[in-house]
């Protein structure tokens, strides 16, 4: 070999300089991709999962049955009371949901979820009265106590319903006052216009007469009552002579018992009054000295009869 001959040069392989930060990139769009990703999925699923709460809220309305205000109020009632529970709960849903996304994108949940407590625990203490009337609002809508249009009594207020909300019932009782009442302070109602209606009324007959042309003669007037079509589309059953229900010396006292259609008890035993007294006096027949006619409303859910009230 010629001594002059050149040595080849040796070549280095040199890194381009941007690859490091090329790979950085690289992760960073990855990690960034995975956490889209994750986030996607979890809206979807809060939606979905609202979706599901909407559609079983929606299973608590009570369609009417008919076109009459009661339904209508009922329905209503209903509605308000499904719009309530969504709320709530899809709250409770997308506050999951974005604590979830916090986590998820590294930001430490724990302490959103306290703050969130602490206005949670304050909130509650401050509207505590607010939160038992929601709740009692929802008992009397769920288990169908009363309605718009029901005549009810609610401690010393009695009168007819004018407006029942989750809060608050509004009854306008005898006088023509405007009562409010907050749900929560409904310990005990008398609902007098649910199913049917019942009079009880009580003939003070003379007690030296034998009774069995007075009782015929209040059969007859019942009967009559009975089949006048203008009064029998009211009853719901009698008015049935039920017997004597006192006797002394003033006075042998026969009660008649009738039932009616929600809240038409008061006519229809009027009206059977005033029968009675014109039988009675057809037939010549004397009343006591001290005359008492009694008049005794009772309501009964559900078709069982109330106990007679006494008779002094």
């Amino acid at each position: 070999m010629a001594s002059g001959a050149a040595r080849p040069a040796t070549q280095c392989y040199t890194p381009p300089a941007n690859r490091p930060m090329s790979s950085l990139s690289a992760l960073l769009n990855q990690s960034s991709i995975s956490i889209l990703l994750h986030l996607l999925v979890t809206f979807l699923v809060a939606v979905v999962f609202n979706r599901f709460l909407k559609a079983a809220c929606n299973l608590m309305i009570r369609t009417a049955a008919d076109p009459s205000r009661a339904e209508q109020a009922r329905e209503q009632q209903t509605r308000s009371l499904a719009a309530v529970a969504y709320a709530a709960a899809s709250k409770v849903v997308w506050a999951i949901a974005l604590l979830m996304a916090l986590d998820q994108i590294g930001i430490n949940p724990w302490p959103a979820l306290v703050v969130m407590a602490v206005i949670g625990l304050a909130v509650g203490f401050g509207a505590q009265n607010v939160v038992r009337d929601v709740i009692a609002g929802c008992h009397i809508v769920l288990e169908d106590t009363y309605v718009t249009g029901d005549t009810v009594q609610i401690g010393d207020a009695t009168g007819r319903v004018e407006q029942v909300t989750l809060r608050r019932t509004v009854v306008r009782d005898a006088r023509g006052a405007r009562v409010t009442i907050a749900n929560g302070d409904i310990r005990a109602v008398a609902n007098l216009s649910h199913d049917w209606s019942q009079a009880f009324v009580d003939v003070a007959l003379a007690p030296e007469i034998p009774l069995e042309k007075p009782l015929a003669a209040i059969e007859a007037a019942a009967a009559e009552l009975r089949n006048d079509g203008a009064w029998s589309q009211a009853l719901v059953d009698g008015p049935r002579v039920l017997g004597v229900q006192r006797y002394d010396r003033n006075a042998s006292v026969v009660r008649v018992q009738v039932r009616t259609l929600p809240m038409r008890h008061e006519e229809i035993s009027r009206e059977l009054r005033r029968r009675i007294q014109k039988e009675l006096q057809k037939q010549g027949i004397p009343l006591s000295s001290v005359l008492r006619l009694e008049l005794t409303n009772a309501q009964a859910p559900g078709g069982t009869a109330p106990p007679a009230p006494q008779s002094n």
